[in-house]
């Protein structure tokens, strides 16, 4: 007769529990290894290097929103195969520059903004967009001179046409 003792000896390996007590730490260190890989590869930055001096110009910043909104100025962007188009509506006379600057600000991500430079063409003001990643954007016009400046946002891709008017912004389905 065969000794019971004998038979039930196997090897460690054969077992379940050490593969479950080496299995737990393992799955742990290889979720490490790709969170760390995620990390690298959306490095997301400082959304602005320089906020501490962008906090103390806040006033003038308010100041060109107000006279803007003084001023009545309306701008009216629309957006076709990377060109954009924008149209200036002022309701006191003001003399429009050759030369606008439109800013798109990713909320989160500092890397993908964009300063598009406006020049006046036959139909208003004409710039070229290179491709933009989906989701919301804050956007601003303003004239080279830093007198004034209209914001608003967007949700990208959009159609139709983006009215940017004093800290408001409303977009045509």
């Amino acid at each position: 007769m065969l000794n019971p003792t004998m038979d039930s000896k196997r090897p460690w390996y054969r077992e379940p529990w050490p593969w479950i007590l080496f299995g737990l730490p393992g799955i742990v260190v290889i979720a490490s290894f790709v969170t760390l890989f995620i990390a690298l590869q959306t490095d997301d930055g400082v959304v602005s290097d320089d906020y501490y001096k962008q906090g103390l110009a806040i006033n003038k910043s308010l100041e060109r929103d107000e006279l803007a909104k003084q001023k009545g100025i309306h701008a009216f962007v629309s957006l076709r195969e990377g060109m954009l188009q924008m149209r200036i509506r002022t309701d006191t006379k003001t003399d429009l520059p050759d030369t606008l600057q439109m800013h798109w600000i990713h909320p989160t991500r500092a890397g993908a903004d964009q300063i598009v430079t406006l020049k006046r063409g036959a139909e208003g003001y004409e710039g070229k967009l290179a491709a933009m990643p989906a989701g919301r954007w804050n956007v601003s016009v303003e004239d080279l001179a830093g007198q004034w400046r209209v914001v608003g946002a967007v949700k990208m891709p959009f159609t139709g046409e983006l009215e940017i008017q004093h800290m408001e912004a409303v977009t045509d389905p």
